[in-house]
């Protein structure tokens, strides 16, 4: 069907969509450690729902103020973590909700981590690798719509690199290729942003120079290569073709968003 309600195991067993407005109304207050927990793992189904209202107001805003509050125990955040990067390297089905949502809360796994460690090495590093290959992968720019809500690939996986930018754990060499990824996705091809996804881009590049790990040199030429007309001759053929205004718009709201950032 072209807009259902959710995926089959959502809402999770024992609950409905009116139980889980009443859960939101409550700002998802759940007293009972074992059943929140139990909770977290079943909503992970509502994160592929086509209903944005199970998917982004319910699920995604429930761990948003669960693990803000940490209020999920590290053994549900592994199985969480296991599966959400399950999701994040697979094949994203139509309508393409699940992986950018999956970004997303994987962003609030990783701010738990940051502030106080409980990933293992590998599981940290796995995290890392799969992010920066959706990062830079994501074909998909869809960004809102008002049936089926928000996808926001290139949005939610910026956000989740903005949590490793600010990560001790993330070194220089790791920065890099965060950068790299990033990059990769300020001009695409045949692609023009207008659900804010240069701000959103431009967030893990400013807390990166937070961490003061560049020289003023090293920022500068990454800036110039960045803004360099390529594949264009110049940025005066930008004006010539749709793609050309694509990639001056495109770069031009990034580096704007930078400019804001610093100030």
């Amino acid at each position: 069907c072209q807009v259902c309600p959710g995926t089959a195991a959502c809402p999770p067993a024992g609950h409905d969509i009116e139980a889980l407005r009443t859960l939101e109304d409550g700002s998802f207050a759940v007293e009972d450690d074992d059943r929140r927990n139990t909770l977290a793992l079943a909503l992970l189904e509502c994160l592929s729902a086509v209903d944005p209202e199970l998917r982004d107001t319910i699920a995604f805003e429930a761990y948003f103020a669960w693990l803000r509050a940490d209020l999920i125990d590290v053994d549900t955040r592994r199985s969480m973590l296991r599966r959400l990067l399950a999701t994040l390297e697979g094949e994203d089905a139509a309508p393409g909700v699940a992986r950018p949502f999956a970004a997303l809360v994987l962003a609030e796994v990783l701010r738990t981590d940051r502030l106080s460690p409980w990933m293992e090495s590998d599981e940290r590093s796995r995290l890392f690798e799969s992010a920066i290959a959706y990062l830079t992968q994501v074909r998909d720019y869809r960004g809102f719509d008002p049936v089926l809500g928000w996808r926001h690939g290139v949005a939610h996986s910026a956000d989740l690199m903005t949590q490793f930018a600010v990560h001790d754990w993330t070194d220089r060499p790791r920065l890099d290729r965060l950068l790299a990824a990033v990059a990769s996705q300020v001009r695409p091809v045949g692609v023009s942003y207008v659900h804010g996804e240069p701000e959103r881009l431009a967030r893990p590049v400013l807390f990166a120079a937070q961490r003061a790990l560049h020289t003023e040199a090293e920022w500068t030429a990454w800036i110039q290569r960045l803004a360099a007309p390529a594949p264009l001759a110049s940025w005066e053929e930008a004006w010539r073709t749709s793609e050309g205004i694509a990639h001056r718009h495109n770069l031009r709201s990034f580096l704007l968003a930078l400019y804001y950032g610093v100030q």
